[in-house]
């Protein structure tokens, strides 16, 4: 590595970046050599071409904090999560993104040039899967190859249409599960991998199971099948095999296209419309649905659908996938008794979160069928969150840790109640997002109006904060961001702490997290129980 190294600015990729890069290193994007300037990316954009000519169908760029680099640095170190460094980009233009984002996020720029692998990629799931595509071409040098990519596992519909098309062509087959990123139904990359692999057991011998990086473009499904087709293309694929509800999307494809072989622009190798298919239960088959009798034929499950059946325990359709695909989606998706979760309470000091949630805990300990810890706000400022000021940058940074820490008892099955104020939506974003890449998270709204807050406090924390002796009070000299993504909005002004927590049990109850056991030894509520004050948010409307 350049002696130098250490005095370059370095750059952390996130998930996305971080495949981009890899596909940049290892020549799958070739000819492409490093991140798009803005004249580029303008001209594929508008005519699926490179500035020189090279028909090109999406944008690579790389945008960054624009505070995370000096204004003037020509070169930028590339690395990961671990801080260990990647590449190295040698930055031809930085330009300001000017597209609108979320209220109050920091400014980005766009940085482009050419970058410099200076080790290979060491993270990532089955990366014994992971071959260069030069290796790959050549294995499949020859002949036809079908390839396939997806972010969702596949089913019957999905082995049938491969099968089909794949003896139609005589092509050998090309599966590329797109592990950047989260994956559909199973969440996490290495879980759709497994279900892949479980799948490739009833495709022909010699299909190919390749991992490849490649995150959601942001530009839509269009440009994720042209993104898919570059990258087939690579790896020595004639073909890519698209579903078509994909492919009327695409740009540049005919409208209403449903079947049928299409070239786009830019796209190196034609793209088959899988056609609609559908199960012909007489035949116990899938097929084309021109071939079924009307009103014959069985439409396959939606992913909400199958979410539900695995959130639930339910079987899953013989029909639907194979026993082996099944069991990779159980793994990935176990039922919500046995799911990681965090209940995470926002509210205003003084509001009762605290108070709901140790109850919320110690009901759940005597019910004795979860594993509980409570992460309280005044505990976590000791411990975890020590040292931490009440900027907004550090209260962001204490929910972020939160957040990490109830992950990783959600990532083990236990239930993680958290109790901070998080007046910032963005950070709850961000735990929200932690969380749900391994387990489910609940967002509670305690609502009770300032007013009443103040009224209870014992700590006199109201009073200092009107007197300016406490600054950045939330309520009083700092904003509250109300959730409007609550999945249960409480107000304690209302309602006891006995109902309130009866309302968090009901909520669990309801969405399958417990079991119902009501509020007593024998399964009922206590006499006399009022109906709580709630407010129902959008989730357990669905529910």
């Amino acid at each position: 590595m350049p002696a130098e190294l250490a005095d370059w600015p370095a750059c952390t990729l996130d998930e996305a970046q971080l495949g981009d890069l890899e596909l940049l290193t290892t020549g799958v994007l070739a000819p492409l050599g490093g991140f798009m300037d803005a004249a580029d990316a303008a001209s594929v954009a508008e005519r699926g071409l490179l500035i020189d000519g090279t028909p090109w169908p999406v944008p690579v760029t790389l945008e960054v904090l624009a505070d995370a680099i000096p204004a003037g640095a020509r070169r930028v170190v590339l690395a990961d999560p671990e801080g260990s460094p990647l590449a190295l980009l040698s930055v031809a233009e930085r330009r300001a993104v000017f597209e609108p984002g979320e209220p109050g996020d920091p400014a980005r720029v766009r940085l482009a040039g050419p970058v410099t692998a200076l080790r290979e990629p060491e993270h990532g799931p089955f990366r014994q899967l992971r071959r260069r595509p030069e290796e790959v071409r050549g294995e499949l040098s020859g002949g036809t190859v079908l390839a396939y990519a997806t972010w969702r596992p596949l089913n019957k519909r999905h082995i049938g249409q491969l099968r089909h098309y794949a003896g139609q062509l005589n092509a050998r087959l090309l599966l590329l599960p797109l592990v950047a990123g989260r994956a559909d139904v199973v969440t996490r990359p290495e879980a759709l991998v497994r279900a892949v692999l479980a799948a490739r057991q009833h495709l022909p011998a010699g299909t190919l199971v390749i991992p490849v990086p490649l995150a959601r473009r942001p530009a839509g499904p269009g440009a994720d099948l042209r993104a898919q087709a570059i990258v087939a293309a690579a790896y020595g694929a004639t073909h890519l095999l698209a579903d078509a509800s994909e492919v009327p999307g695409a740009a540049g494809s005919p409208a209403g296209a449903k079947n049928g072989t299409l070239v786009l622009p830019g796209v190196p190798i034609p793209v088959i419309s899988a056609g609609e298919w559908a199960y012909d239960p007489r035949s116990e088959v899938w097929r084309p649905l021109a071939l079924i009798e009307p009103g014959a034929e069985q439409g396959e499950l939606t992913d909400s659908e199958l979410g539900a059946l695995l959130d639930s325990g339910a079987e899953v359709p013989g029909w639907f996938a194979p026993e082996g695909v099944t069991r990779e989606l159980r793994r990935a998706r176990p039922p919500r008794a046995g799911r990681g979760l965090a209940i995470f309470f926002t509210g205003l000091s003084g509001s009762g979160k605290s108070t709901i949630a140790r109850g919320l805990a110690e009901a759940l300990i005597e019910r004795g069928d979860r594993t509980v810890s409570l992460l309280d706000g005044d505990q976590i400022r000791q411990l975890l969150s020590a040292g931490l000021t009440f900027s907004r940058a550090d209260r962001d940074l204490n929910i972020a840790r939160i957040g990490y820490v109830a992950a990783e008892v959600a990532r083990h099955g236990g239930i993680a109640i958290c109790a901070p104020i998080a007046p910032y939506a963005q950070a709850r974003a961000v735990a929200r997002k932690l969380v749900t890449e391994v387990g489910d998270f609940l967002l509670i709204y305690v609502s009770t109006p300032v007013e009443v807050c103040e009224a209870r406090d014992r700590k006199g924390l109201y009073a200092k904060a009107r007197a300016g002796q406490i600054k950045g009070f939330t309520g009083v000299s700092d904003p509250y961001e109300a959730p409007r993504d609550a999945d249960l909005v409480l107000d304690t002004s209302a309602m006891t702490r006995d109902e309130a927590v009866s309302a968090v049990l009901k909520l669990l109850v309801t969405g399958g997290w417990l079991a119902d056991a009501g509020d007593q030894p024998d399964g009922t509520p206590p006499p006399g129980t009022p109906a709580p004050v709630i407010r129902l948010g959008p989730t357990i409307r669905r529910l």
